[in-house]
């Protein structure tokens, strides 16, 4: 017996629905259209505007198949087109079909021989056989038929499932499922939002007099209460994970103490008001008996390693390890060489372990994490089989936007013992807007290094046509004089067919001929783990004037001397690229220079992002208008494999009514979980997943 939630479809057809993500009524009702087209009218082809889709109704005057010549190939060749001549009685029109078929000419013909009219839709065109309508959509019109009462709904959907069909299933599950209000009905009025089931009705058969613009652009207040309600399941699921991980136990952590004040004093900075603020944040929550779950964000250059390297002596003062975990083989390496120098000196045992080691290195630092290491730093290496820890305490993984959920969690079970999994800090030199934090990083703690160090020199930006390429070279030997160095980005390692593009090792082959008196440095993802090594000390003691590099060198490089960088066809980096290749310089006590090379012409994405890297530094600002032309797929990453995603929400538009869902969520959560449970089980069904990682 099939359940009374199961969709009406034939198996085939639930396997073609189910990849729309449509596998009960409940997914159905909230299967919401695209547009709308209006079939509730007809209009005399006289009458017809260009460019509007609109409904005529006409009888079939004459069906012939026409033989159009096109150039293809530079021969010309005799095209087939079907023309349909119809008429009303305020004037004619051509229907011209590209592609057809016999039976369609046999239908056509039979309806002008019987005299039978169409219902006929599509968008009318003038072109110089006059006016016409190209492949529009047709049915034949009895005398009885009666025009529909409400707008026609486009949705969205796949191969094998017709709009037709699509239709139906939806106006049954509307008319079958439970579409009752869940929500307090005076708080919705208060905060203006309609009754939920008043609200899909209107979205699925809207009636013609409803504003036509309002559906369209989503700010019609039905669309408001779906909006609403579905960032109300986003903010319930991932409360709900918060605070099913705040059941579990996690390592008792001591306060801070003599390890802490030994690392403070060693310091040759003294931290900023905002590192203070957030290193007691973290370190109150490393004192609570569940796991920590903490976002560290902050703009590049705030700081972020120190805190993390306070917060892991809190762990080893307790008798506990910590593991560092950075995305690329170079940013390991800095950290490690960072926090040994100022760690081992105060006898902590700092070990390294990547995938590029040799075997035997590899073997040996992999028993010291599994036995006498207290900090253990590494690449996706420290979650690969046979990596073991003793007591890992705390897990940091860096620029966490880059690793999937599936391995922040494989670190974190690597430390579960007796079910209490280690406190973890995940960090972001990636800003992340407000609201985006507060939607789809609604299950974290979040902290904010809202401050630079002070010393930290302005970065100028210059935005510089590749024609000009001249005098940016000859800029970077002018730097190189006055005894600076340079770093010279290009966006690929080799040349692509598809795009041409300047590549790092031409560019290091060009720039080695032009500037044949510096020394030229050059790394890129290709070269060994070693290799990379090799080539980063060198810039960064001084022995390579010029650093030609792929992104790689992103994030954690910290040359203090380098003052110019160079960013080869700007115009293809993301914001957030450029905002952190640009971070890379300004570190020392020289005014520094980041002049980004672009080609023309620009696309108008290209230009609006070249506009805003060059007229903001403040990361966050840059993180907010990033937001606004990309939407959030940039700064969630692969972390969207566990979280519930918005489908109809904009987080610039609706961000009011992302405050509000956080505050009935939690609402909902303390005083009603039922409600909040039927909620969920509306918008998410048995997807909903409690996020681990």
């Amino acid at each position: 017996m099939s359940s009374p939630d199961e969709i009406g479809a034939s198996p085939a057809s639930k396997e073609k629905l189910r990849k729309l993500g449509l596998a009960r009524q409940d997914d159905l009702v909230l299967h919401l259209p695209l547009r709308y087209e209006d079939e509730t009218r007809v209009t005399p082809i006289a009458g017809v505007p260009a460019g509007v889709p609109v409904q005529i109704e006409a009888g079939v005057v004459d069906v012939s198949v026409q033989f159009r010549p096109r150039r293809q190939l530079a021969v010309l060749r005799p095209r087939r087109q079907l023309a349909v001549h119809v008429r009303d009685a305020s004037g004619e029109l051509v229907l011209r079909f590209l592609n057809f078929y016999g039976s369609q000419i046999k239908q056509l013909e039979a309806a002008r021989d019987d005299g039978r009219r169409l219902r006929i839709f599509g968008e009318i065109r003038h072109g110089f056989l006059g006016a016409e309508m190209v492949h529009p959509r047709y049915r034949p019109a009895g005398d009885e038929d009666v025009l529909p009462s409400a707008l026609t709904p486009i949705y969205p959907t796949a191969a094998g499932v017709s709009q037709a069909a699509l239709r139906k299933l939806i106006a049954r599950a509307v008319s079958g499922a439970d579409l009752g209000e869940l929500l307090d009905e005076s708080w919705c009025r208060k905060h203006a939002l309609d009754g939920f089931g008043g609200a899909v009705r209107l979205l699925h058969a809207p009636p013609p007099d409803v504003p036509e613009a309002a559906l369209q652009l989503r700010t019609h207040p039905a669309w408001r209460r779906i909006k609403f309600d579905e960032l109300l399941a986003q903010q319930l699921s991932l409360r709900r994970a918060y605070m099913a991980r705040r059941q579990k136990g996690a390592p008792l952590m001591r306060p801070g103490g003599h390890l802490v004040q030994q690392l403070l004093a060693a310091l040759p900075f003294a931290l900023t008001a905002a590192q203070r603020r957030v290193a007691a944040e973290i370190a109150a929550d490393l004192l609570q008996p569940y796991p920590m779950q903490r976002l560290l964000q902050g703009d590049v250059g705030s700081g972020k390693t120190v805190v993390a390297a306070l917060a892991a002596c809190q762990a080893i003062e307790s008798g506990y390890q910590a593991a560092f975990m950075a995305p690329t083989e170079i940013l390991a390496e800095q950290h490690y060489l960072k926090l040994r120098a100022w760690l081992e000196p105060l006898g902590v045992s700092v070990a390294r372990l990547s995938g590029s080691l040799k075997k035997s290195a590899k073997q040996a630092a992999q028993r010291h994490a599994a036995g006498s290491a207290q900090f253990v730093v590494g690449t996706h290496a420290l979650i690969q089989d046979g990596v073991g820890f003793a007591r890992l305490g705390l897990a940091i993984v860096d620029e966490q936007h880059r690793f999937g959920v599936a391995q922040r969690l494989e670190l974190r079970r690597k430390g579960t013992k007796d079910a209490r999994p280690p406190h973890q800090l995940m960090m972001s030199a990636t800003p992340i807007p407000r609201t985006l934090a507060m939607s789809y990083y609604a299950d974290l703690d979040v902290s904010v290094l809202d401050e630079l160090p002070p010393g930290r020199t302005p970065i100028k930006t210059k935005l510089v046509s590749d024609a000009r390429r001249d005098e940016v070279i000859a800029r970077i030997r002018g730097a190189v004089a006055t005894g600076r160095q340079a770093y010279w980005v290009c966006p690929l390692i080799e040349e692509s067919e598809k795009r041409q593009l300047q590549t790092a090792l031409d560019t290091h082959a060009t720039l080695s001929e032009e500037l044949g008196d510096l020394r030229i440095g050059l790394v890129h993802g290709r070269l060994k783990g070693h290799e990379k090594a090799a080539a980063m000390a060198a810039f960064a003691a001084g022995e390579t004037d010029v650093l030609v590099a792929t992104t790689v060198i992103e994030v954690g490089v910290d040359v203090p001397n380098a003052s110019l960088m160079v960013v080869e066809h700007a115009e293809r980096f993301g914001l957030s690229q450029l905002h952190q290749l640009r971070g890379r310089i300004g570190r020392g006590e020289h005014g520094s220079v980041c002049v980004l090379l672009y080609q023309q012409p620009l696309s108008e994405t290209a230009r609006d992002r070249l506009k805003i890297i060059f007229e903001n530094t403040d990361g966050f600002e840059i993180a907010r208008q990033d937001l606004r032309l990309r939407g959030p797929g940039e700064f969630v990453g692969s972390r969207q494999s566990g979280v519930p995603l918005l489908r109809y929400a904009d987080l610039e538009a609706d961000a009011d009514l992302v405050e509000l869902a956080r505050e009935m969520a939690e609402h909902l959560l303390c005083n009603d979980p039922g409600a909040a449970e039927k909620h969920l089980r509306r918008w998410l069904g048995n997807r909903e997943q409690l996020l681990k990682a």
